[in-house]
């Protein structure tokens, strides 16, 4: 038996120690580059969990300037559908446009638009476009076996394919019209820009978005052949990072997926985990991983370190782990323990590149689940992916439990209830304004001045007690502080 001496802490244990600061919190900078060509304009990620993320939160998570990582209890089609409705959500120009043609039928038309939410269909015959379908023409349209030529608008506003965003705003508020096909000297349809893609650009400045100006989306794949398949699956629809993620990622399985994935989509960006030593970030970084996910046992419905006896405390597993990063030139994400927007603070100061968020985003409009009301209060159904159900529900390769029948499961998670937050934007602003006002006291003017300035101080039971609301009854709660967490 070897016992490793040395300090083990959480973030609780700790303070940042106030500094001398020549920046307002408003001016701070949070973008966070996680490896070389890939950046975030906030250090966010919102959990690859069945209660978390799926397109919805996805979505808003991009137009807010983070990442949202779908998860993997969907069949690789359901995934892949998930990735393409984020990445056809908005576009600065959209290059493959949903088409139809003019012998198609209303049905098929009406089909289409309520599956993409889309309000107009774009209708061409041997790719040159011959008209467009709107819901304009579809009013007092009762016979859904009428062809679409016999409706459509025939009479086009158009422009070439070179036409900039500026100019296309220009020529949609002169003609009042929503949609403006982009067509070449032939006219074959190349391309469409839309008034909602252009004012999305105005309403969301900080969106996180890919070179064709398409929100950008991670994907959770797993390992072994099913892995294979999803990210062949979701990288068609244009997924833009792979997730390799399981309950140990310092493992075999991980690390010959790794190899695997690095090999056959060389360019693709990929994040593994989760591990809690530095050994586990070396061999990930080594196999192929640019980011490594370091976190094993701090969530809020994880029962990994009770029911294993393993783990190590969060924060210290993030400052060891981001020292090993370094010197592999790879990045690290804190996953896990995240309760105060300060966690977060203390999680970039220790060495991470961004915080991946579970539980503060499983109470938002955005994530699955309908609401649940209990005395009075509005909640949403939040479970670790180690629970019974998700384990059931097609987790169990994520725990190593493949081959267990469901009688023979061994959870490491509990399933449960938080309370219902509203828009994940309101819930983002909160973290984002305390990460800034944490910045801020510490002296930094961005991440890495974060991590180079930041100072933690050993605190005591006591002085926890002290860092809290005390000697008071609440009577109105605030937005960013859902009560001592214990």
């Amino acid at each position: 038996m070897k016992i490793v001496d040395r300090q083990n802490l959480t973030f609780d244990d700790i303070l940042l120690l106030p500094q001398k600061s020549e920046t307002l919190p408003r001016d701070i900078n949070l973008e966070t580059k996680l490896a070389k060509g890939f950046s975030l304009n906030i250090p966010l990620i919102s959990a690859d969990m069945d209660t978390v993320t799926e397109s919805p939160l996805a979505i808003a998570m991009a137009r807010l300037g983070g990442l949202g990582v779908i998860h993997k209890n969907l069949s690789p089609s359901q995934q892949a559908d998930e990735v393409n409705k984020v990445k056809r959500s908005e576009s600065t120009l959209i290059t493959d446009p949903i088409t139809l043609s003019p012998d198609d039928k209303i049905e098929t038309a009406i089909e289409i638009m309520e599956q993409h939410k889309i309000s107009g269909i774009p209708i061409t015959k041997d790719k040159k476009l011959v008209g467009i379908l709107t819901n304009r023409d579809l009013r007092f349209i009762k016979n859904g076996q009428t062809k679409i030529g016999r409706i459509m608008t025939k009479k086009l506003v158009t422009a070439p394919i070179t036409t900039t965003l500026d100019k296309a705003k220009n020529i949609l508020h002169k003609h009042r019209i929503e949609k403006l096909p982009l067509i070449n000297q032939k006219g074959d349809l190349k391309g469409l820009i839309t008034i909602k893609d252009i004012q999305k650009v105005i309403d969301y400045p900080l969106a996180n978005k890919d070179k064709d100006g398409r929100l950008k989306v991670a994907v959770s794949i797993g390992v072994g052949k099913e892995a294979l398949i999803r990210a062949e699956k979701s990288l068609k629809a244009k997924a833009d990072c792979l997730v390799v993620s399981t309950a140990h990622g310092h493992s075999k399985m991980v690390i010959e997926t790794i190899k695997t994935i690095r090999k056959k989509y060389p360019r693709t960006f990929l994040i593994a985990g989760n591990v809690a030593a530095k050994e586990g970030v070396r061999d990930l970084a080594k196999a192929g991983a640019h980011l490594v996910k370091v976190g094993i046992g701090p969530g809020s419905t994880c029962t990994t370190r009770a029911i294993t006896g393993g783990g190590v405390p969060q924060l210290t597993a993030i400052l060891e782990c981001s020292k090993e990063a370094q010197k592999h030139k790879v990045g690290v994400i804190a996953d896990g323990g995240i309760r105060y927007s300060g966690d977060i603070t203390k999680a970039l100061a220790g060495g991470a590149q961004a915080a991946m968020i579970g539980n503060l985003f499983a109470g938002t409009d955005e994530s699955p689940g309908e609401l649940i009301y209990h005395k009075n209060k509005a909640y949403k159904s939040y479970r670790g992916m180690g629970s019974l159900g998700a384990l059931r529900k097609g987790s169990r390769e994520r725990y190593n439990q493949k081959e267990n029948g469901p009688a023979k499961l061994v959870p490491e998670g509990v399933e449960g209830r938080v309370l219902y937050r509203g828009p994940l934007e309101k819930v983002t602003g909160q973290l984002i304004g305390g990460l800034r006002s944490g910045m801020g006291l510490s002296g930094a003017c961005d991440i890495p001045d974060l991590q180079k300035k930041a100072k933690f101080i050993l605190v005591s039971e006591q002085s926890m007690e002290e860092s809290h609301p005390h000697n008071i009854t609440i009577t109105e709660q605030a937005p960013n502080y859902p009560g001592r967490v214990k």
